[in-house]
C-alpha cells in the first residue's frame, strides 16, 4: 500500500510512552486498534507487519515473539524509533488511545470477539485453536471505515 518509515516495534513503543507500562496483551489489543483505525482515517497503514486472529484477539506475531513470556511492557522494551513516528501516525494513535487506552485489557479482547475482521480470520477454527491466520488490512479498513 506504501512505503514504510516505521514499523510494529516503532509504534509499539510510542504507545508504551503515552500510556506507561501494561500488559502485552494490551499491548496488542491496542496496536492491532492504532491499525485498524488509521487504515480506516488516512487509507494508511501504521505498520507493514501482519496481525493474526489469535484466540485471545488479534495479535502481531512479531511483537509477540519479543514479549512472549512477559506479562508486563515497558517504555523502549522493543527497541522501537517513536522518533519515525509522524505527526499524522502521532494523531491517529493519540485519538486511538484517548478511546480505548482507559479500557482494560479482557474488555478490548471481548471487543474484538465481536468484530467482523477478527471473526471472519476465526471461521472454522476451535475458539481454543490458536490459529495463524491473517486479519488483512483490507478486512481492517473495511470494517472500521463502515462504523
Amino acid at each position: 500500500m506504501t512505503e514504510f518509515q516505521t514499523n510494529v516495534f516503532d509504534i509499539a513503543d510510542y504507545i508504551l510512552q503515552k500510556q506507561g507500562p501494561m500488559s502485552a496483551m494490551k499491548l496488542q489489543k491496542l496496536v492491532y486498534y492504532a491499525q485498524a483505525w488509521s487504515l480506516a482515517w488516512t487509507d494508511t497503514p501504521l505498520f507493514n507487519e501482519d496481525i493474526q486472529a489469535w484466540s485471545k484477539g488479534p495479535v502481531v506475531p512479531a511483537l509477540y515473539y519479543k514479549h512472549r513470556g512477559c506479562f508486563a511492557v515497558t517504555v523502549g522494551f522493543f527497541g522501537g524509533d517513536v522518533g519515525k513516528v509522524s505527526d499524522e501516525q502521532k494523531d491517529v494513535v493519540d485519538r486511538v488511545l484517548t478511546f480505548y487506552g482507559p479500557k482494560e485489557p479482557q474488555w478490548l479482547s471481548s471487543l474484538t470477539h465481536l468484530e467482523s475482521p477478527w471473526k471472519d480470520a476465526r471461521v472454522g477454527l476451535d475458539p481454543d485453536d490458536r490459529g495463524n491466520r491473517v486479519i488483512s488490512k483490507e478486512a481492517m479498513q473495511e470494517y472500521y471505515a463502515s462504523l
